[in-house]
């Protein structure tokens, strides 16, 4: 080919502007080479990082946790939003806590055949929680039994959630959800919510206590996302729990050891009473109900109905038949509405005084002057 000098000046291709570059304002000039290391997946330089809030970009260095966060497309301009922080939700406190609630909420409901199986995706609508405050609360709620529609469903939430403010005694600045949060799905403010109701109408139930999650709040500013992180606790700390939890037997077993066997000796007369005649005779509390068997055939004498022997094992070979024993026996006692408090079924197979006693006075307290 020949010379192409015509005396025109050849233009220099101009680099492209990177979208990176395009979507993030830097305070002052920055060299061309800074952002091209960015864009080849070097380190970022450290003037860059001294311009931004560390929270922020450290969620921008996990790009699978800002996905989780969705915070380029939900966030509005001017809107603040707390969220969980994906190492967090994976905390295994924090599943026990779901699946406590769920467990929870579906034992309640059992005879109105409701059943939960995501806190996010089975309460935003207001159905359960409709329910479940009627249920609890024996209260009357003017509102549709289905809502169909996003407005009817946060006419809904709206009438449930300040019949909880009322109920709770709670001023707005207490609460530490809203109407919004739980249509949108917001599971921690889900969580506070059902932990609240839980508290308040079964104050005795065992709740998963020191669950805590980091969050962090982001806010979308005119000059872009802003982020703040805390540690925020969900449910009372142990220490706290414990506080507030003693009860009569707490009192026996601290203070007054010296009664133990003068209560132990009038639950085992009870015990007799009743299961005597099918010639039984209990001689020792924490062995004897371990199994969960007598239990069983006692509550069955004081209920008034015969246990099918395919439900349970008589004769149980191992912990695993004990235990589905003793869970058969609390799930009856909660059914018939003796049971007001969670109990964990282990603590009885492995011969715990002190849950084994609370069981009992359940059913002492009710049918203590019943005659044989």
């Amino acid at each position: 080919m020949g010379d192409c000098s015509f005396g025109a000046k050849l233009l220099k291709p101009q680099r492209q502007s990177h979208p990176l570059i395009n979507c993030i304002s830097l305070a002052g000039k920055r060299s061309w080479k800074s952002f091209w290391r960015i864009t080849k997946g070097e380190s970022i330089n450290q003037e860059w990082k001294k311009t931004m809030d560390p929270d922020f970009l450290n969620a921008f260095t996990q790009p699978a946790a800002l996905n989780q966060f969705g915070v380029e497309n939900d966030i509005a301009q001017g809107e603040k939003r707390r969220l969980i922080k994906p190492t967090s939700r994976n905390n295994p406190k924090l599943e026990e806590l779901k699946m406590f609630l769920i467990d929870w909420i579906n034992t309640t409901l059992k005879q109105e055949h409701i059943v939960v199986k995501s806190l996010e995706e089975d309460l935003f609508d207001g159905l359960v929680l409709h329910h479940l405050l009627e249920n609890l609360g024996s209260l009357k709620l003017d509102v549709d039994k289905i809502a169909l529609t996003e407005k009817k469903q946060r006419q809904k939430l709206s009438v449930i959630l300040e019949a909880v403010a009322r109920c709770l005694q709670l001023e707005e600045n207490q609460l530490k959800w809203s109407v919004e949060s739980i249509l949108t799905k917001d599971l921690l403010s889900t969580l506070h919510l059902l932990v609240a109701i839980a508290k308040h109408f079964q104050p005795n139930l065992a709740i998963p206590p020191n669950v805590q999650v980091e969050t962090i709040t982001i806010e979308n500013t005119c000059r872009g996302l802003k982020t703040e992180t805390a540690v925020v606790y969900i449910t009372d700390t142990k220490e706290n729990l414990e506080d507030q939890s003693n009860d009569a037997f707490d009192e026996l077993f601290s203070r007054a050891p010296d009664r133990l066997d003068a209560v132990k000796q009038v639950f085992l007369q009870f015990v007799n009473q009743h299961v005597g005649k099918l010639g039984l005779n209990v001689k020792d509390i924490e062995s004897q109900f371990a199994d969960g068997v007598i239990l069983l055939l006692l509550i069955g004498q004081l209920e008034g109905y015969f246990l099918n022997l395919r439900d349970f094992f008589l004769t149980p070979a191992n912990t695993t038949e004990m235990l589905h024993n003793v869970n058969l026996a609390v799930d009856l006692l909660t059914d018939g509405g003796l049971l007001n408090f969670s109990v964990n079924s282990e603590d009885i197979v492995k011969g715990d005084m002190k849950t084994t006693l609370r069981i009992l006075y359940c059913l002492y307290s009710k049918y203590k002057t019943k005659e044989t």
